[in-house]
């Protein structure tokens, strides 16, 4: 996978069908129960669908689908990829 750009943004901010690489995450509660679902620096992943109102997101990790808050995606950093 290609880097777009060195630019790392939240998991949040992806829109429907970006691919991304995660970079890394904020030291949470909820840190250690995401890096147990997949969701590990390195780690490929692409939104595949946002609920009608904008939460929850589905992204697609380690090849099974997960159901993620926007808040707890916010504390998750990527970088876009091709």
């Amino acid at each position: 996978m290609d880097v777009v750009q060195e630019q790392v943004i939240r998991l949040s901010e992806l829109k429907k069908g970006q691919k991304a690489l995660i970079k890394h995450h904020e030291e949470t509660d909820f840190r250690l129960t995401l890096m147990e679902m997949g969701c590990v620096p390195g780690q490929p992943v692409q939104v595949e669908m946002v609920a009608p109102m904008g939460d929850p997101i589905a992204i697609q990790i380690a090849g099974y689908y997960l159901s993620i808050r926007k808040n707890d995606a916010g504390n998750i950093w990527v970088v876009l990829v091709k």
